[in-house]
């Protein structure tokens, strides 16, 4: 499957526009870190975007992202993007044995926490977030309340990377497509 076949089939299965953003910051994260590990971008990319595409029709950890894996087989996707895909679901209980697994861990919720402070920013943008500004909310048990920040860290450190460090590199990766996430703000690049 190509990246153009894979944006289509999530536009086909959803409709909200800021759960397409999240998979588009996922599989901004997965592309840096496949560049940073020298694995293949291509594929990597693909585990991110497509990791949620079925939330919107299978909405229950009884279902997502499970039900969703006999769509992705019937349009071609590989059964090793699949399954990795399934290991980032904690509760099917995958061993996240691969760089790929941990990765896609890693990277999944952590893309909400840098959102939502990019969007409390007097600028709204991410081209001057810091991992600083996110560590301060990080407190803040308040903010981004759906957020499990325990499981964060618990997923950089598989991942073998300090949380900060972590929050640093998917900024990164996702000021890269800041226009498509509607995250430049009032900052021209």
């Amino acid at each position: 499957m190509t990246r153009d076949e894979a944006l289509d089939l999530v536009r086909e299965f959803v409709k909200n526009e800021g759960l397409v953003r999240h998979m588009l910051s996922v599989e901004a994260a997965m592309r840096f870190y496949a560049e940073k590990y020298g694995e293949d971008v291509e594929q990597w990319g693909l585990i991110g975007l497509l990791h949620d595409f079925d939330w919107e029709i299978h909405p229950t950890l009884e279902e997502h992202p499970q039900a969703g894996a006999p769509i992705l087989r019937e349009r071609g996707v590989s059964e090793d993007i699949i399954q990795d895909i399934l290991s980032h679901a904690d509760h099917l209980e995958l061993p996240r044995d691969t760089i790929r697994r941990k990765a896609i861990a890693a990277c999944d919720e952590v893309t909400g926490l840098i959102t939502a402070v990019a969007l409390v920013r007097p600028s709204r943008s991410l081209y001057d977030l810091e991992a600083s500004s996110v560590k301060k909310k990080w407190k803040d048990k308040a903010f981004a309340a759906g957020t499990d920040r325990s499981e964060m860290e618990h997923a950089a450190q598989v991942l073998g990377v300090d949380i900060w460090e972590h929050v640093g590199n998917v900024i990164t990766a996702m000021r890269k497509i800041a226009p498509e996430l509607g995250l430049v703000g009032n900052i021209q690049q």
